[in-house]
């Protein structure tokens, strides 16, 4: 194909597209493609896309750059629906890494997938991904947060709620609340094994190891961005032990509860609400495991 051949337009739809996270060569071949051509671009600031863009040196034929953040996501999906059922391909993009996983996105892929519009994921950089990948604590299975709540008590629930889980936990901290996070975690968690995976792909990336039960022994005074990453709990651990008594008080309430009567979903809501922490969907699929 010689230089100046017309160059095929892109199919139409959402393209969900992965930025670097710190390293500029980490951006794929393909992602350059899709954000060179797609009619518009999605970006949380636009100021920022705009210079990531002159900084690789993308050139784009289409100048259309709109906002997507968490305050006007809702407000911009009628127009981005209207775009795409126009044949139009758009690209969406986070500040850094893959969209939608701890940034804005989620609302407006649901909405596609349901007007049964096209969404391709082109995959690339995560900073979940690569800390899980080189921290050395066990990377399946594990739950990420995105940023935990910013309020401690939420914090601590939403801890509380997978300390007996088997997972290794992973989100993302300022290192201005990092100390004071951590020393949340190991009070709800206990001790276990932690990752600081800091400035990840950047020239001054590090993993510190260390332990919840030891967090004297680190140096949290840290500059730049920081995945911490914490292993599961040993299996005769006291997160273990607590998990297993409060399935003991999930099967004495389901048993209360199927006294009273009632359909399975019906029984599976109260027992909800008598225990925190367990979903509806969780108990309804316990009640068919003990039926």
């Amino acid at each position: 194909m010689s230089p100046d051949a017309p160059v095929a337009p892109l199919a139409p739809g959402l393209f969900v597209v992965a930025t670097p996270i710190g390293n500029d060569a980490d951006l794929s071949p393909r992602a350059r493609d899709v954000l060179s051509r797609a009619h518009a671009v999605l970006a949380e600031d636009t100021r920022r896309a705009g210079l990531f863009f002159r900084r690789l040196q993308i050139t784009r034929a289409s100048r259309g750059f709109f906002s997507l953040h968490e305050h006007n996501e809702a407000g911009r999906i009628p127009q981005v629906l209207d775009m795409l059922r126009q044949g139009q391909a758009v690209a969406l993009i986070s500040d850094a890494g893959t969209p939608v996983l701890a940034d804005p996105g989620y609302r407006l892929v649901r909405a596609c997938r349901e007007a049964g519009l096209c969404v391709t994921p082109l995959p690339g950089p995560s900073a979940p991904a690569a800390a899980l990948s080189a921290c050395g604590l066990p990377p399946a299975p594990y739950t990420f947060f995105g940023f935990l709540p910013r309020q401690k008590g939420q914090a601590k629930r939403l801890l509380a709620r997978h300390a007996g889980s088997g997972a290794t936990l992973v989100f993302f901290e300022r290192k201005d609340r990092l100390p004071g996070t951590l020393a949340l975690a190991a009070e709800v968690l206990g001790d276990r094994e932690v990752a600081l995976c800091r400035e990840l792909t950047k020239v001054y990336e590090e993993f510190i190891l260390g332990r919840l039960g030891r967090l004297q022994d680190l140096d949290l005074d840290l500059l730049g961005e920081i995945t911490v990453v914490i292993g599961p709990e040993p299996l005769d651990g006291p997160a273990a032990e607590a998990g297993a008594d409060q399935d003991a008080l999930v099967d004495a309430a389901i048993a209360e509860e199927r006294a009273r009567g009632g359909k399975p979903r019906e029984v599976a809501r109260r027992v909800a609400e008598r225990v925190p922490g367990r979903s509806v969907k969780e108990i309804y699929e316990r009640l068919g495991r003990n039926s």
